[in-house]
């Protein structure tokens, strides 16, 4: 049986599964795997941005089910959905490079469209690619449920004659090559070797800008900007973010109590400090609105 405090933070949740009138909501749940307990217990919206698109988020169903985890061993159901991501990286110099920013809202839209459609008691976004960070921000934001935000990590260096590289050496070497300074083999060679596996674009881009930004706002855990994707701590921190997410249930702290004036603040001298990408200002302004 579930107790009175699981009971107490059903705060929307319970208008899908409390009452003889929700027996066809309830007989849906239960299709999925949900127990009688289940149905007292908060339901916590895992928002998973995985995708085959790109190696930034290439690994994040295995982040979202380790939230899931998370939520389960502090007493939550965990419910995970997907949206989409379009990667700047590989768009980026093409047409579909128009899309880039407009992915930014249909994130946004889509999380917020799930969460609230299916009446969920918190939120956990794990997001990868640049505008991944600022979609998942909004839809927190607006949402106003309890909630945090993950990052899935930065990718590991390549190794390219002895050097560190990653993919601001690829594209310093194409202009490099167009220079006549490389040839095309030596830029097919560094090509086969900057990005080594899964992982957001190792540079101070958008997406390390944001993730950095976001922490600092307070909506992630402390070091959940710093930890590379294939760390072994990337997935102990996702397991232990879905244990606070249910301790700021229970403590009823939401965004709009995290996300004050002066968090932007420090959002921005954080920016400005490290050099981040310029691009943190039309999104801070957006999750700002």
């Amino acid at each position: 049986m579930a107790t009175t405090s699981q009971l107490r933070l059903k705060h929307r949740s319970k208008e899908i599964t409390e009452g003889p009138d929700r027996a066809p909501a309830r007989a849906m749940l239960r299709a999925m795997g949900l127990t009688s307990d289940d149905m007292d217990k908060p339901f916590i919206a895992i928002a998973n941005l995985a995708s085959d698109v790109t190696p930034c988020n290439v690994h994040l169903d295995r982040l979202a089910d380790a939230a899931k985890e998370g939520v389960r061993q502090a007493d939550g159901v965990p419910f995970k959905f997907g949206t989409i991501t379009i990667s700047d990286g590989i768009s980026m110099g093409t047409e579909g490079m128009k899309a880039s920013l407009v992915s930014r809202e249909v994130i946004a839209d889509s999380i917020e469209v799930v969460t609230f459609g299916e009446r969920m008691d918190g939120l956990i976004t794990v997001a990868g690619c640049d505008k991944n960070m600022p979609g998942c921000m909004m839809a927190i934001a607006r949402l106003n449920v309890p909630a945090l935000f993950i990052y899935g990590g930065s990718i590991m260096p390549g190794n390219y004659l002895g050097k560190d590289v990653n993919i601001q050496d690829v594209f310093e070497a194409v202009g490099s090559y167009a220079n006549g300074d490389m040839t095309r083999e030596q830029l097919h060679d560094l090509e086969c070797v900057a990005c080594p596996g899964e992982g957001s674009c190792a540079g101070l881009f958008t997406a390390n800008t944001m993730s950095t930004a976001i922490e600092v706002m307070g909506m992630s855990l402390p070091g959940d900007a710093s930890i590379p994707a294939i760390d072994p701590r990337k997935d102990e921190e996702t397991l232990l973010a879905g244990r606070t997410l249910m301790r700021l249930l229970e403590e009823d702290l939401r965004p709009r109590d995290i996300l004050t004036r002066q968090a932007f603040e420090n959002a921005i001298t954080v920016v400005v400090a490290m050099g981040g990408s310029t691009n943190a200002v039309l999104h801070l302004m957006a999750i700002a609105k």
